[in-house]
């Protein structure tokens, strides 16, 4: 029996040491397998809130770190310059319009008088056609009594008194003549003052050019007025505020950032050579190092195409920049793989730029493994 005792601590020894080589091939086969990172990174769209306009904020009613939600007043810039604009722009619209009324009525009593002129024109014409015939019909009768004078058929008076009516047909025709310019210079004349006017008014109704700009400018003095309050774009937390009442905002200058609390994903960095076992919609499992007994599953959102190169840039003398190596050691470039979270327990608080360790299932892509996942103590031992 006592022979037997070193042989049964060997076989007890001999079978701790093959459960730790299984053990050890095992987690060797895991880790071919399923590629698995530490150097992953908690992201979201971090929206820099920057102002459409310049001035002093008078209201600040948010605090650093406060969740805000969308439509939530961020703070207030100083009105008061914008509404004395808003006023001057609404003043000058309603003298745009009150101009242009003015200028409606000059061209229908400017029309009114082209369409005086033109019957003025008419009538004038009418009656010099009229003087003519009749300086014609007394040019003939004088031409006839002149023939019956010399044979002594009239007497001198009767023809004398025909010559009197002539030169007086002669006078209203020319009388006519006159009139007939008069007309059309007074037609002409009101014709350009119509011409002015409408130039002046321009296209009717809400086409017009003035009323237009004027509307324009009342429309940007709202919109500026407007902008003074500065509200959240969307659902988030607010970061590193260094605002206080009374700083001075920039246009188009951002004023503090807005972390979308919708946004959130993983940016895992794997060695190129791990990429080819990795598949958009391969199921992931990760830790956060601020959580590490918790397991956060997600799946392969999307491989990144390209990361920045090192070697090769514009060096002294435009020279090419290439740094040493050894030939010996090659060192893997790494790859961003972006992580969509399918599955975030609710204690956990995601926060921009914290250490996420990440495990992707490789073959997944098409089935449910996340279920299977080992706890999260034994994930990335």
């Amino acid at each position: 029996m006592k022979a037997l005792k070193p042989i049964h601590k060997l076989a007890i020894t001999g079978t701790i040491i093959g459960v730790a080589v299984l053990a050890f091939a095992f987690k060797y086969y895991q880790y071919l397998q399923n590629p698995w990172t530490r150097d992953g990174q908690v992201r979201a769209n971090v929206i820099q809130i920057a102002t459409r306009i310049s001035g002093p904020i008078v209201e600040l009613p948010i605090v650093d770190n406060q969740k805000v939600e969308a439509g939530e007043l961020l703070f207030i810039i100083d009105p008061r310059t914008f509404q004395a604009t808003y006023a001057q722009k609404k003043a000058d619209l309603d003298q745009t319009v009150d101009q242009l009324n003015a200028l409606e009525k000059e061209r229908e009593a400017a029309e009114a008088n082209v369409a005086q002129y033109r019957s003025n024109v008419e009538q004038a014409s009418s009656e010099l056609r009229s003087s003519i015939a009749t300086l014609k019909n007394i040019k003939g009768n004088l031409d006839r009594n002149a023939k019956l004078l010399k044979d002594g058929y009239v007497t001198q008076r009767t023809y004398d008194q025909i010559e009197k009516s002539y030169i007086v047909a002669l006078a209203d025709t020319e009388q006519a003549q006159s009139g007939l310019a008069q007309a059309e210079a007074a037609l002409v004349e009101a014709q350009a003052s119509l011409a002015k006017v409408v130039a002046s008014l321009g296209a009717k109704g809400k086409d017009n050019a003035q009323l237009r700009s004027a509307m324009a400018a009342l429309q940007t003095a709202e919109l500026d007025l407007g902008f003074t309050q500065v509200a959240a774009p969307v659902s988030g937390y607010v970061t590193n505020l260094n605002l206080r009442l009374g700083s001075q905002t920039v246009e188009n200058q951002p004023a503090l950032a807005l972390v979308d609390s919708s946004s959130f994903w993983i940016d895992a960095y794997f060695p190129e050579t791990k990429i080819s076992r990795i598949d958009i919609g391969d199921k992931v499992i990760m830790t956060l190092m601020a959580y590490p007994d918790q397991v956060v599953h997600g799946e392969v959102e999307s491989i990144g195409w390209g990361i920045s190169q090192s070697d090769g840039s514009t060096g002294s003398d435009l020279l090419p920049n290439i740094n040493p190596t050894f030939e010996w050691i090659r060192l893997a470039q790494r790859i961003p793989v972006r992580v969509k979270i399918t599955d975030l327990p609710k204690n956990i608080l995601l926060r921009v730029g914290t250490t996420v360790s990440v495990l992707v299932l490789t073959g997944t892509a098409s089935e449910d493994k996340s279920l299977d996942a080992p706890p999260a103590p034994l994930v990335f031992q």
